[in-house]
């Protein structure tokens, strides 16, 4: 008789081929499939605005702090700078901020939305609501989800590279 998942032994792992888990028992895998579903239901909601997820997360972050500097906008959405400064450069030439050079730190560059930038705010509001609708989750649900996966990141990131 083939065995069934009851709640008693969900959480075994699957087995695959070699004593490696069946890729849908890997927590890898399944933060790769619900991150490729979630930039699925951002794409048609960003696609009218003219923008990418990255581009949504810059702005989130200016729409947090005016002003910004380059570093700290990278360090809150995890972006290395030679990631993020092409992608400025490109919403520069959109219209949507500008850069300028700090005038206390001429190696500093500040990010400031222009008036193009700001109003995409407004056109942005319900982006959020229909996230969670599309996640069939409640808000409660979906902040422990979101601090479980905060708490991951930083474990991960605390335990460094280990050789294989």
């Amino acid at each position: 008789m083939p065995q069934t998942r009851t709640s008693q032994n969900k959480s075994r792992p699957k087995a695959g081929a070699g004593g490696m888990p069946a890729i849908d028992a890997m927590l890898c895998f399944s933060l790769y499939a619900a991150n490729n579903a979630m930039n699925r239901v951002y794409q048609p909601l960003l696609e009218p605005l003219g923008l990418t997820y990255p581009q949504y997360l810059v702005l989130i972050a200016l729409w947090e702090e005016e002003g910004r500097g380059v570093g700290q906008i990278g360090s809150q959405i995890g972006l290395e700078s030679n990631t993020l400064t092409p992608l400025l450069k490109r919403m520069e030439a959109a219209g949507l901020l500008s850069r300028t050079r700090s005038a206390e730190d001429e190696r500093q560059v500040l990010v400031h939305l222009t008036a193009k930038g700001k109003a995409l705010r407004r056109k942005a509001e319900s982006i959020p609501g229909c996230i969670l609708s599309a996640s069939g989750l409640s808000l409660s649900e979906l902040g422990a989800l979101r601090d479980q996966l905060h708490t991951l990141r930083e474990k991960l990131e605390e335990s460094g590279v280990v050789d294989i």
